[in-house]
């Protein structure tokens, strides 16, 4: 049941505190697209999501959109945001975050993952060994696998929960 529980679980985005991650030695953001970043019904990034990746890249964070969405998905936040993506990112397998690990040359205790899913995002990052940083999801719209994903997730959260490992809600850094 471990490699379902975050290092770090936050509200959004928005509410990670990053100079804490920076000073913990983090330098790259592997973040998830749908329901992490923007809804998955949103085409392109809007102004907040701009103004935060703007002040991550100043803040000296290099940043990689790290999604299961195809590159037509992907692309126009890549473009319109000025980062770095893997698209088709399988996750939670291991095979895009090793790709990424080496050609970016990274080492694993400087990366961290974004996402809202515990089956995709936090078991990925966790099978890797990167931080794993879990968000709530910011959208109600979900494509059928993740909805199929939800209901095996929630079997894990309430045996998370009922072996006091993990409780949604529950914020910690």
């Amino acid at each position: 049941m471990e490699k379902y529980i975050p290092d770090i679980y936050q509200k959004s985005i928005y509410t990670i505190n990053y100079d804490a991650l920076y000073n913990r030695g983090i330098r790259c953001l592997l973040i998830d697209l749908d329901n992490t970043i923007v809804p998955i019904t949103m085409k392109k990034p809007n102004k907040k999501v701009k103004e935060l990746f703007d002040d991550l890249k100043t803040k000296g964070f290099k940043i990689i959109i790290f999604s299961n969405s195809p590159k037509a998905r992907v692309k126009p936040f890549k473009d319109e945001l000025d980062v770095d993506c893997c698209a088709s990112a399988f996750k939670p397998f291991k095979f895009k975050y090793n790709k990424v690990l080496d050609e970016y040359k990274l080492n694993v205790s400087t990366v961290a993952c974004i996402g809202d899913q515990l089956l995709t995002d936090i078991k990925g990052g966790n099978n890797i060994g990167i931080t794993t940083i879990l968000v709530n999801s910011i959208g109600t719209k979900e494509r059928l696998t993740t909805r199929i994903n939800r209901y095996f997730e929630r079997k894990i959260l309430k045996k998370l929960r009922d072996n006091d490992l993990f409780t949604k809600g529950k914020y910690y850094e």
